[in-house]
């Protein structure tokens, strides 16, 4: 499996797309307890469908460090763009 680092600049575009970049960094930078509950049911449906994308914003949800890195990163793109 890849690092969930490697599908950061693709979740961030698709985020943008959909115009949730900043609601999703809003809510990563603080902590959500929602997020562990979104890691939790993104383990649950691996079991439905196998994916390493799946896998890796599961472990990016589950770890505090890596949220609010994937936040920062979502502000970083969104100031540079």
């Amino acid at each position: 499996m890849k690092s969930s680092r490697e599908y950061w600049p693709r979740w961030a575009e698709t985020l943008r797309r959909y115009q949730l970049h900043e609601l999703t960094a809003s809510l990563l930078e603080a902590g959500s307890p929602l997020a562990m509950l979104g890691a939790q049911a993104l383990y649950f449906s691996r079991g439905l469908f196998e994916n390493d994308q799946i896998t890796a914003l599961a472990v990016t949800l589950e770890e505090d460090d890596e949220a609010r890195a994937f936040a920062s990163f979502l502000v970083q793109e969104r100031a540079s763009v």
